[in-house]
């Protein structure tokens, strides 16, 4: 009789064990799912606000004859963490490659959250068009001249705002927020060398366009 106790209560034990794994198993794979769904809706947010600014792109290209294949979309929205530099391929509208890119720390040590403008020495990003001039050897190596198209960025030659690259950007998205600069987009080595062809092979300048 003992024996037959004993039996049962190790089979009720593990009915328990099982059904608290199963429902622990269950909770993971719902918060699993949640977290996939959201990471989902957010690439199709991203990617339907560059389809979006691709069609400006287009018609801006056209009428004031840029490279009418390819165009670099940067969204300051996205965390720095992740690739917010697109390398937009129009006559597909679809996204070619991406890569991460610095935003300006507008003088500080370190900027919290985002600052704008087109002030001279501001140390910021600013948001607008650019035509992407001539390359030349930097401070930091190779280097695209910056030629700022709209109002809010009319001041980026003289602030020698550049597309230049630097080691502190990863080539690879991570968790925290990457290094700052003085205002320049400023890309990984290796994603430099990934844009360069597409720029130098251009027999029309290529637009890059910073926004928010």
């Amino acid at each position: 009789m003992a024996k037959t106790k004993a039996l049962l209560s190790f089979f009720v034990f593990l009915l328990l064990c099982c059904w608290f794994s199963s429902s622990g198993v269950s909770r993971k794979a719902k918060a699993i799912a949640t977290v996939s769904k959201k990471e989902t809706v957010a690439g199709k947010s991203i990617t339907q606000k560059l389809k979006q600014k691709s069609v400006d792109a287009v018609s801006f290209a056209a009428i004031n004859g840029y490279n009418q294949s390819v165009c670099f979309l940067i969204d300051m929205s996205l965390p720095s963490g992740e690739n917010r530099f697109f390398v937009y391929d129009m006559p597909n509208d679809r996204i070619r490659s991406s890569g991460l890119v610095t935003h300006g720390r507008c003088n500080q040590m370190w900027l919290e959250g985002r600052k704008y403008s087109n002030v001279p020495g501001c140390g910021c990003t600013s948001l607008g068009k650019y035509k992407i001039g001539y390359s030349y050897n930097g401070t930091f190596g190779l280097a695209y001249k910056l030629y700022g198209l709209d109002k809010s960025n009319s001041n980026a030659f003289k602030r020698y705002v550049v597309l230049h690259s630097h080691e502190c950007v990863p080539e690879n998205e991570v968790k925290d927020e990457i290094c700052q600069s003085d205002g320049c987009p400023t890309v990984s080595p290796d994603f430099l060398q990934e844009l360069r062809p597409i720029i130098d092979k251009s027999t029309k300048p290529v637009l890059l366009w910073i926004f928010e």
